[in-house]
């Protein structure tokens, strides 16, 4: 092969792919507007099935755990084989469910309806995750937050649909939104052609260069992995109390609308979309773990003023919350890829997965608690969940040499 072809296969490796960074991050706005659609029409769902806050969070844990259970296999085995064209067939199990959530007319259905939409977002994160690296050109970082950022997006977008579209028209009108899903699935076809392109050049490039695989032993990775994981239960089961409880803590505390409660969500998701973005770059600069530190342990002061304060310091604490509490994932996220090179979508399938079930599992635990208790004493508790922020400092410092950085992209 000329030397011309080989400067290209490389160029490949080393150029971040901004048009294919911003289309799947596209699609991750989409596929979580989608998900993000079922904890917003919570109260609608309440009243219309006269369900208990202990059924609501059954709703959501039965799609957070089908959303996280199949991940981390997901991801393990597109390691070894990568599927790019997964990433529509995901979407088409999404558009099943919500097609299923616009006409269910039992519990039972609604339950069914959530585990589809879970399970699409099984298949599509690791394989997402995954093309977001190989785009990065070794922004990974950026790359990730990118990433993330248009999935905080779309969480952000989907309870100010619902509160304009859904809540005046009823539940019908989630189908709607399957016009949404055809679009991502077109998207993602596009997006798998370029992935399998990239993923046979690479496969080129490294047998040229003779690159190996780096060593993959997860002996000294595992108090580090499970430090994060610790750190992320902490994060997603805070997040569990505003995503799922924020609308009805303040309905009960301060009596406002629905609609208005449900504005101050899209609030709260907007400035987490914001701390994603930030998160990722400033872990490309200062470091990972510096990021996860202040992130996690940082928010602590916020979280324990926030349940004593009055709708509009309310409004505003949540603000900052979200700002500095979604700053941590993209971090986690790279820091874990860095900690097991190699191994992109297991570890972005351990993650997304555990983080989706931990929001389940919070869910369903707050919203029993809340059934024996009440909403207000709900958020006193989680207050002191930040505090875990100090595991971080048993994370080692990670420095990454060049040629592991260009050893971990090979694909088996």
């Amino acid at each position: 092969m000329s030397a011309t072809a080989q400067e290209t296969i490389t160029d490949i490796g080393q150029k971040t792919v901004f048009s294919i960074l911003a289309a799947i991050a596209g699609c991750h706005l989409l596929n979580d507007l989608l998900s993000s659609l079922l904890p917003a029409i919570y109260p609608m769902l309440k009243s219309s099935f006269q369900l208990s806050f202990a059924q609501v969070g059954l709703i959501t844990l039965t799609y957070q755990l089908t959303a996280s259970l199949l991940q981390p296999l997901i991801g393990h085995y597109t390691d070894l084989r990568p599927k790019p064209y997964s990433l529509p067939v995901g979407m088409g199990i999404t558009l099943m469910g919500l097609l299923l959530l616009a006409s269910a007319q039992s519990f039972p259905m609604i339950l069914a309806a959530a585990a589809l939409v879970g399970s699409g977002s099984s298949v599509f994160h690791p394989e997402s995750s995954r093309v977001a690296r190989m785009a990065s050109g070794g922004q990974h970082g950026l790359a990730q937050s990118l990433f993330q950022v248009g999935g905080n997006t779309g969480q952000a977008l989907g309870p100010l649909l619902a509160a304009l579209i859904v809540m005046p028209r009823g539940q019908s009108s989630l189908a709607w939104f399957s016009v949404v899903a055809l679009l991502a699935i077109v998207s993602l076809t596009q997006i798998g052609n370029w992935a399998k392109t990239h993923i046979s050049q690479k496969r080129t490039s490294h047998v040229l260069n003779g690159a190996r695989r780096p060593d993959q032993s997860t002996s000294r990775a595992t108090l580090p992995i499970l430090v994060l994981l610790a750190l992320l239960f902490s994060k997603f089961f805070y997040l569990a109390s505003i995503t799922s409880y924020f609308t009805f803590y303040l309905i009960e505390t301060f009596h406002v609308s629905v609609r208005n409660s449900q504005v101050h969500l899209f609030v709260f998701l907007g400035a987490a979309a914001v701390g994603t973005f930030a998160g990722g770059p400033i872990g490309d600069r200062i470091g990972r773990k510096r990021v996860i530190w202040g992130s996690i342990l940082g928010v602590l002061p916020f979280t324990l003023a926030l349940p004593y304060a009055n709708l509009f310091w309310t409004g505003v604490l949540s603000v900052v919350v979200g700002l500095i509490l979604a700053s941590a994932f993209p971090a986690i996220v790279v820091y874990g890829q860095e900690l097991l090179p190699g191994r992109v979508g297991m570890v972005s399938g351990l993650f997304f997965g555990f983080a989706f079930g931990m929001a389940g599992l919070g869910a369903a635990v707050l919203g029993e608690l809340a059934d024996l208790t009440s909403i207000r004493f709900v958020y006193h508790v989680c207050a002191y969940l930040p505090a875990l922020g100090l595991l971080a400092a048993f994370l080692p410092d990670l420095e990454r040499p060049s040629s592991m950085e260009a050893a971990e992209e090979v694909v088996v």
